[in-house]
């Protein structure tokens, strides 16, 4: 197979280009990235030189190039997850998440149906798997789980964004009959997610012994989801999900942001030993509170577990150590 990963320079899309190219020797991969702030392309230094992945810098927002793109390689199956995806970001400037998210999925929807419209066998085989976020069906409160009909309410323009690609993607296959699905993710962790994101600051800050942020009391409340465990959930979905369908991916682990942030703590303090403010707990700051913050996410995986018989499978305790291990060795080369 040929398959195209956009966003692939990511956090989740290099993670899950690894897990791909390692888990299927017979696939072609096409990493496509923009490049931007977020994006580092050196995690997939182990692959540079193979035949079969390849690189090609390009803003989906570019509609020829995609064409482009699209027309020499053409692909068997797409997972897009190219996207802007920082909240702060979207508050500050909401431009770029509007160009990318919706304009971007477009672009690439639009010259895959050209693509593969073209032969019979080609449409219905071919797969684009859309990835978004659990960010679109808004916030909850202490109680209750998001389905995969729970209605939207986003609540920022990153969540508008792609609550709007999530529409597109949908009507996709209600007219056209295109092999879709869209797969909506909880909080991922894991090595290379770029500084900006809650575990990185916090790990970052703590060593270098400078106030951690927590917006408002810390009370908001996120399910996490471990990289590797969304990776096997996304070739799971591509691969057995039942066209036009969506998908809830979750890690069943949900924790307040202040509590995850003393359990990041605990581990800094045990691995590195306590800096010159003591625990670095005592680093930890409230800041005033985002605007639009929605209060709790929280994911109802059983679908994808009854039908095509995927949950995580990682232990989270575990998995954090390692993360924080990661970034330990990363932020301390940076030092």
């Amino acid at each position: 197979m040929k398959i195209i990963v956009t966003g692939g320079a990511g956090f989740i899309g290099s993670n899950l280009i690894l897990y791909l190219f390692n888990k299927h020797p017979d696939w072609q991969i096409f990493n496509l990235d923009k490049l931007s702030y977020a994006s580092d392309r050196s995690f997939l230094d182990p692959l540079k030189d193979s035949e079969r992945y390849h690189f090609k810098k390009i803003d989906l927002v570019d509609r020829d190039s995609v064409q482009d793109i699209i027309k020499s390689f053409r692909p068997d199956g797409v997972f897009h997850l190219a996207a802007e995806s920082h909240v702060d970001n979207s508050i500050s400037g909401p431009e770029p998440f509007i160009q990318s998210n919706v304009v971007g999925t477009f672009n690439i929807l639009e010259e895959c149906r050209q693509l593969w419209k073209e032969d019979e066998k080609a449409w219905n085989t071919n797969r684009f798997l859309h990835v978004s976020t659990d960010e679109v069906y808004g916030e909850l409160e202490d109680d209750g789980l998001f389905t995969e009909t729970t209605p939207y309410a986003p609540n920022s323009p990153y969540s508008a964004s792609k609550a709007a690609s999530d529409m597109i993607v949908r009507a996709y296959y209600q007219t056209y009959g295109m092999n879709l699905v869209t797969t909506n993710c909880s909080n991922n962790y894991g090595p290379h997610q770029h500084d900006e994101k809650l575990i990185p600051v916090v790990i970052r800050k703590a060593l270098g012994h400078e106030s951690i942020p927590i917006y408002g009391k810390g009370q908001n409340v996120r399910d996490w989801l471990f990289v590797r465990d969304h990776c096997s959930a996304l070739e799971t979905a591509f691969l057995k999900g039942k066209a036009g369908e969506t998908y809830n991916i979750g890690g069943n682990n949900e924790w307040k942001n202040l509590e995850l942030v003393h359990k990041i703590c605990d581990i800094l303090n045990d691995k590195v030993g306590k800096g010159p403010e003591g625990d670095y707990k005592n680093l930890i700051s409230f800041v005033t509170d985002r605007l639009g913050h929605d209060f709790r996410y929280a994911i109802d995986a059983s679908k994808i577990k009854r039908e095509l018989d995927w949950e995580p499978s990682v232990d989270f305790d575990g998995m954090l150590e390692e993360t924080i291990l990661w970034y330990i060795e990363k932020y301390n080369s940076d030092l």
